[in-house]
């Protein structure tokens, strides 16, 4: 019996490549599936992000990454200044703001 099992497995000197012919689907599969679940979601949220920064102009309500909501008041090419309160201007990295908030009378906070 411990002989059929011998004259049934490959020899171990005579490989062919026959392994490594076997596992490439496997692999390219794998790489399918992490680039369509992984890399290709993660590149779409960047340019969202980069076109959400972009987008930003004078009079538009955004909250921080920090949680802190102003208005914009000034702009610059990596700087936001953001209004807070009354006589209250604080610069902000342009990477700082978190999102745009409809402001009340806005067509898209009703829709």
């Amino acid at each position: 019996m411990i002989d059929l099992a011998y004259a049934m497995s490959a020899s171990p000197g005579g490989g062919n490549g026959g392994g490594i012919l076997q596992i490439l689907p496997l692999m390219i599969g794998m790489f399918a599936i992490m680039y369509f679940l992984i890399i290709r979601p993660q590149q779409k949220q960047k340019r969202e992000r980069e076109n959400l920064l972009r987008a930003i102009k004078k009079g538009d309500r955004v909250v921080t990454s920090g949680g802190l909501y102003g208005t914009v008041v000034g702009l610059s090419e990596h700087t936001v200044t953001l209004k807070v309160a009354d006589q209250v201007k604080l610069d902000f990295e342009r990477s700082a703001i978190g999102r745009i908030v409809p402001v009340a009378g806005d067509k898209e906070s009703s829709a």
